[in-house]
């Protein structure tokens, strides 16, 4: 789930999962799978970033109760990996 905040101000949360594309027309609308529409205040680019934070935390979470018996090289890898994605300009995080 990320947090979002709509024209008014207001603040919701959606499940990322349902997100089908975003869009700016000017004004950032995210289109879910139902159908559904949402505007939003976040750009494009902080939407993107949200989910793949959202992501990369569900991932590390999984990581490190599935290594709970294991080395902890696992878990160090998928956090250097998600480190290494592209940001939404393009450019890796560091």
């Amino acid at each position: 789930m990320i947090t979002l905040t709509r024209l008014s101000g207001s603040q919701f949360v959606l499940n990322s999962d349902l997100i089908e594309r975003v869009e700016s027309s000017p004004d950032t609308v995210i289109c879910l799978v139902d159908g559904k529409k949402y505007v939003v205040a976040e750009s494009v680019a902080q939407v993107v970033e949200a989910v793949r934070e959202h992501r990369t935390r569900l991932i590390v979470a999984s990581a490190s109760r599935a290594d709970e018996g294991q080395s902890r090289s696992t878990l160090a890898t998928v956090t250097d990996l998600a480190a290494a994605l592209p940001g939404p300009e393009g450019t890796r995080r560091s």
